[in-house]
């Protein structure tokens, strides 16, 4: 007989045993047949819960011999039947049915252990389970914003203290019981022999994890509510699919960075609209430097007290620069994350944002379509690469391209594109090697590109660029410089060592800048340069300052004679009224694009069209122009 069969009848025992007469005969009692064992069985019939049936039948006999000394309790001081008269034999009587209470209590819940239903998460459901999260504010502080980061797990707010009127970037996660704390320890003892079992992939290691998560905690026997497992389950995929204590800040859209400076001090951040801010968040003891050394494992790298040096990309393409131990940051390690957007910055973007006008994109994308070089410079933040990026989706879709880059930033959606970043090797041997971008842009050279990316020129590779602008390539950069004429100070001095003549090799030189409007930090392009060749009296270079950013109205000024324009039209055999016509027609697919909110794939997928069907692209913009103005 199975041992489904041995339990039949089990949930037929009464649930109350406050309602049993005790002075009926106990052997009427099924208590035999509870676990399928008989009374004077010592082994069960199945192993599993062997304690609580030979508990089951061990009482039984006692309880039929009336005596209760192996019960769990205390030897009674008189051999005495249970049922006897007197005072003794009511309080042995009250005695045995407590305990009677305590041995049916350990099988009945056992019984529903045996037979419970496979656990299962249930979607969660705020009116059915509850909150996961609540924050209730803290003392001291006003909140200004609150906002979901990863809902309903986990949100932000953004509290000013009420008297310095400092912000505070305060990130509300669920609140753990001692039991669930104790859970979830377990559950982090166990869940690495499991997953080292499967082979995951991205798209389906969030299953695995709550599929195994799961199958331990119902394999602990435990009643667990739905609410504490979805609170479990969080915290089991943030610490080992997110970044554990940052998570939340690596998904909130509205920061740009992230900077822990040591142990037992604030993580802090720039947003993008309270700028730069402390957390509630720190890291202490030793889970910093673990937390780095998994970065590094992340990136494909490795830190050691050796090497406690860090550059590397996140797999989502965040720029991480982190620090192990005490060696060369004295509070600790640290590290910062640049975060990396979802969608690359276009054209668009740029316009909403104020960094450019139309007029100066479309000059811009002029320039590009008709191979001009070009650098952009600024200060830290400037929003450089952001520009490159934006810019270089105007190269022609067809064209062959290059990038080089110490770290990977630049997203093109160009088919016929060679991306290539520098590679700092583990061992210096002979037959291993770093690889620079000065090596890089020397093989670049000999695949024969149309378009040359650097991410940023610092050293000896700036002069082979020059080298290639010389040759006829088509260049484009960005480097570290907030004027014309710190720009040609760096080219022309140490490490670069650009010679003059190789300087007016360059087209346009842009320069931008973190700038404050109305109290809020924005980006713009301060400056548009072009390079006018060398003065052959004084040897100076010669510039033209074609656009210009005037900070009181927040415009862009200028657009005077173009010596760029002016080479294009010779170039193409246009004239004055072909060329602003030309300008026009990406001035109104500017305008296209910001006015119908494309995202980066359609714009793209826009630029494309117009080179290979521009009349057809015309047509639909004029025909949204003409709708719009009805």
């Amino acid at each position: 007989m199975g041992l489904h069969g041995h339990l039949q009848g089990w949930e037929n025992v009464p649930d109350d045993l406050e309602t049993l007469d005790y002075t009926e005969p106990i052997e009427e009692w099924d208590v035999g047949n509870i676990g399928g064992v008989q009374p004077d069985t010592e082994e069960p019939t199945n192993g599993n819960g062997r304690n609580e049936r030979k508990r089951t039948g061990s009482l039984k006999r006692k309880i039929k011999e009336g005596h209760i000394g192996d019960t769990g309790g205390s030897q009674p001081d008189t051999e005495k039947p249970l049922n006897g008269d007197g005072e003794n034999g009511h309080k042995r009587t009250g005695l045995m049915k407590e305990k009677i209470k305590e041995e049916y209590a350990d099988i009945k819940d056992y019984l529903k252990i045996l037979f419970r239903k496979k656990l299962i998460l249930e979607p969660y459901s705020a009116e059915e389970f509850g909150p996961l999260v609540t924050f209730d504010g803290m003392e001291g502080y006003s909140e200004v914003e609150r906002y979901w980061v990863d809902k309903p797990y986990a949100f932000v707010s953004i509290l000013r203290n009420d008297q310095s009127h400092d912000y505070l970037y305060f990130v509300a996660e669920p609140e753990l019981s001692m039991f669930e704390r104790m859970l979830l320890e377990t559950v982090y003892e166990n869940i690495l022999d499991t997953l080292t079992l499967y082979d995951t992939s991205d798209e389906v290691r969030s299953d695995i994890i709550e599929e195994k998560t799961l199958e331990l905690i119902d394999g602990y026997s435990v009643d667990v509510s739905m609410l504490s497992l979805h609170k479990i389950l969080y915290y089991i995929k943030r610490d080992y699919i997110g970044y554990e204590r940052v998570d939340a800040l690596m998904k909130d859209p509205h920061i740009e960075d992230i900077s822990c400076d040591g142990l037992s001090v604030p993580v802090f951040l720039y947003h993008r609209k309270y700028q730069n801010i402390p957390t509630n968040l720190m890291f202490d003891g030793d889970r910093l430097d673990t937390f780095i050394q998994r970065l590094a494992q992340e990136c494909g790298k490795q830190i050691s007290i050796g090497e406690p040096l860090l550059n590397s990309t996140l797999l989502d393409g965040s720029r991480l620069n982190a620090t192990l131990g005490q060696e060369i940051t004295f509070r600790g390690g640290s590290f910062t994350i640049r975060k990396f957007r979802d969608q690359a910055f276009t054209p668009a973007d740029l316009i909403r944002n104020g960094t450019f006008s139309y007029e100066v994109l479309a000059y811009l994308w002029l320039a590009v379509e008709n191979n001009k070089s070009m650098i952009f410079a600024g200060a830290t933040a400037a929003g450089k690469t952001s520009s490159l990026n934006a810019v270089s989706l105007f190269i022609p879709p067809m064209a062959k391209i290059v990038s080089i880059e110490d770290t990977h930033e630049l997203v093109l959606h160009h088919a016929n594109w060679i991306g290539s970043v520098t590679r700092e090797s583990f061992s210096k041997t002979a037959n291993v090697r770093d690889i620079d971008m000065f090596e890089l842009l020397r093989q670049a050279l000999r695949q024969r590109p149309e378009f040359i990316l650097v991410g940023e020129i610092r050293g000896r590779e700036a002069l082979t660029l020059f080298q290639a602008m010389s040759t006829g390539h088509t260049t484009y950069s960005t480097m570290h410089a907030d004027s014309v004429h710190t720009v040609i100070s760096r080219l022309e001095g140490d490490p670069i060592n650009v010679p003059r003549v190789m300087v007016q090799a360059l087209d346009i030189l842009c320069i931008q800048t973190l700038a404050h409007v109305g109290g809020t930090r924005v980006r713009r392009a301060e400056m548009l340069i072009e390079f006018m060749g060398l003065d052959p009296q004084t040897g100076d270079m010669r510039f033209n300052d074609l656009y210009w950013w005037d900070p009181k109205t927040d415009r862009f000024k200028g657009g005077g004679s173009s010596s760029v324009l002016n080479a294009i039209m010779t170039k193409r055999g246009w004239d004055e009224k072909k060329l602003r016509s030309e300008i026009g027609d990406r001035e109104k697919i500017l305008r296209y694009m910001v006015d119908t909110d494309m995202d980066e794939h359609d714009v793209v997928s826009l630029i494309q069209r117009y080179y290979t069907d521009p009349e057809s692209v015309m047509d639909m913009v004029n025909a949204e122009i003409y709708e719009s103005n009805l």
